[in-house]
């Protein structure tokens, strides 16, 4: 039975380099939410792993696709034997504003879409995923905010984390929208604090890597993350890199999320 009121999904006569497209009603949205799923060609396994990969400000579901060739990447990648096969699903964050941050509004809970509804819309839609599929999550600048906090809460559900350029403080958001700091309140530090997220679960981590470029805004954020959890001897991969906060940077990038992940099938 469908955990869905109504689900749509791309027909495969008109889909193009492996990249298909879906739309489900979702009662934690009140509305329609939209994934675009990127699936390797020529498996027919009903278990792969996949990414949840989120996008940031001012985007949605395609803007990965459209603005980095993440698709044609990763059939590139493992027709070279780089990495194993993994299915890349992109949701939009629920398009509320300039971004949802992907946590609890008023409205809509658009923390339990990305962790509910997008893994469930999978699993029923697409025959490559099913519920033993290990599950990964990553993202840029406030869906590496999204990607980080989410994946470190939910750790049973996580078996990887990543982070491009991450909002590390939902203070951070005030740079790039319009919206006022009070719509993302959640009433407590651990759910707007990257940081307070991952004390608060530090003795369940799933593996976790983040990255930001040295001239992006967003690098202090990155560096003091960095040190607070070397403090508290917290394993994590960080890296910085020659970049600012811009596509070309993530496009270069998100190529280490993806054998991080790799890395972690392996074990």
């Amino acid at each position: 039975m469908s955990k869905f009121k109504t689900t749509e999904i791309s027909d495969p006569r008109f889909e193009a380099n492996n990249l298909r497209h879906i739309t489900v009603k979702s009662q934690n949205m009140k509305g329609r939410g939209d994934i675009s799923v990127y699936v390797p060609k020529g498996y027919v396994t009903s278990d792969l792993p996949f990414v949840i990969l989120l996008h940031g400000v001012y985007g949605s579901h395609w803007i990965w696709s459209q603005k980095t060739g993440i698709h044609l990447k990763m059939q590139e990648w493992i027709d070279q034997k780089l990495i194993e096969p993994m299915v890349i699903a992109m949701p939009s964050d629920g398009l509320w504003g300039d971004g949802s941050a992907y946590v609890k509004h008023t409205s809509a809970d658009f923390e339990k879409w990305i962790v509910e509804d997008v893994p469930n819309a999978l699993i029923e839609l697409i025959s490559q995923v099913s519920e033993n599929s290990k599950m990964f999550i990553a993202g840029l600048s406030m869906g590496g905010f999204g990607a980080l906090r989410l994946g470190v809460k939910y750790n049973k559900l996580f078996s990887g984390v990543s982070g491009l350029s991450s909002i590390t403080k939902i203070e951070e958001m005030k740079l790039f929208v319009e919206e006022p700091l009070s719509s993302y309140d959640q009433g407590n530090q651990e759910e707007i604090s990257v940081f307070q997220t991952i004390q608060k679960h530090k003795n369940n981590l799933p593996p976790l890597r983040f990255d930001c470029g040295v001239d992006d805004e967003l690098i202090e954020g990155n560096r003091e993350l960095h040190k607070q959890l070397s403090a508290l001897n917290i394993e994590h991969d960080y890296r910085e890199n020659p970049g600012k906060h811009e596509w070309s940077y993530w496009e270069t990038h998100i190529k280490e999320s993806m054998l991080f992940f790799n890395e972690i099938l392996k074990k």
